[in-house]
């Protein structure tokens, strides 16, 4: 047989009918247009799987955050021990002379003077810094002031 236009067919179970869906009862594929009744997959959009699953990777590459994060900073602490070796009698204390001596780490978070060690130094003057109460009694017994 000759090979022409009208001889041509496609190769079997190459063609397959689309299913019209939403056409009709008659067509078999009418009323809720073989979705079934409700649920997610009834609704447009719910059969796309490729979303879904993208997103339920990414909530399980995201680590969970347990406990709690306090957003005021931390302290910045300096002995009452370590002053001793840093300043002389009457220095003036506050968060710029730490720095330069050394004793903390940055101005913009808080500073707080612990009473670990025995205070030797006289007449210090401290400004914007907050001390302990054991660190305040050791600065008075000195004559120190806190401002």
């Amino acid at each position: 047989m000759p090979l022409s236009l009208n001889t041509i067919k496609p190769a079997n179970g190459a063609t397959r009918r689309r299913k019209r869906i939403g056409r009709g009862n008659a067509s078999g594929h009418g009323t809720y247009s073989t979705r079934g009744l409700k649920g997610q997959r009834s609704r447009t959009g719910g059969r796309n799987k490729l979303k879904r699953l993208g997103f339920k990777k990414i909530l399980a590459q995201t680590p969970k955050l347990r406990g709690f994060r306090s957003a005021k900073p931390k302290n910045q602490v300096v002995n009452l021990r370590d002053l001793n070796q840093a300043f002389a009698d009457g220095a003036k204390i506050n968060a710029a002379n730490l720095l330069k001596a050394g004793l903390i780490t940055t101005i913009a978070n808080p500073v707080k003077i612990l009473g670990q060690g025995e205070l030797r130094l006289k007449n210090l003057e401290f400004s914007g810094i907050k001390l302990s109460a054991g660190a305040k009694a050791q600065v008075e017994k000195f004559g120190g002031k806190l401002s």
